[in-house]
């Protein structure tokens, strides 16, 4: 079992976006079970929030739900737990790292390494794009799937 976390600032949009498509890349490959998937927040500003309308809306369209998700923390005893932890931007990287301390295992990457790009995901809490996030997460999935596939 490969256990993912996905983490953002809130936990309300671009990770639990990140979390779902993710599922539904996974099941859609026939390998779902071969993942343990998740998602949290690296603030508490959001916590016990549900999926941000929007967020949940461009989910929708694209027929993925996400009912029941609430936004939680990241903690650094989830360091042991997971074998990676997926950011949406720098900012994540930063606060990842200094929740956890330090990355002494190399588990920390921001998602659209796996795309072969070094920017951010586009951040819809401030562009109001739910559109292009999601494009961006579903491309570093992607990435990311076929990368895990191959090992």
């Amino acid at each position: 079992m490969i256990n993912i976390m996905f983490v953002c600032h809130g936990n309300i949009c671009r990770s639990p976006m990140a979390e779902f498509i993710m599922k539904k890349l996974a099941e859609e490959a026939g390998a779902g079970d071969r993942f343990c998937i998740e998602s949290s927040a690296t603030s508490t500003e959001e916590l016990g929030n549900p999926v941000y309308p929007p967020a949940r809306s461009e989910l929708a369209k694209h027929g993925i739900g996400c009912a029941g998700k609430y936004a939680v923390q990241l903690r650094k005893s989830d360091y042991e737990k997971y074998d990676y932890f997926i950011g949406m931007d720098t900012a994540n990287i930063r606060n990842m790292n200094r929740i956890f301390g330090s990355d002494r295992d190399g588990k920390v990457y921001k998602l659209l390494t796996f795309a072969g790009r070094g920017d951010d995901v586009s951040d819809p809490w401030y562009s109001r794009d739910f559109g292009k996030a999601y494009a961006d997460i579903e491309e570093g999935c992607k990435g990311l799937l076929s990368s895990l596939m191959e090992r």
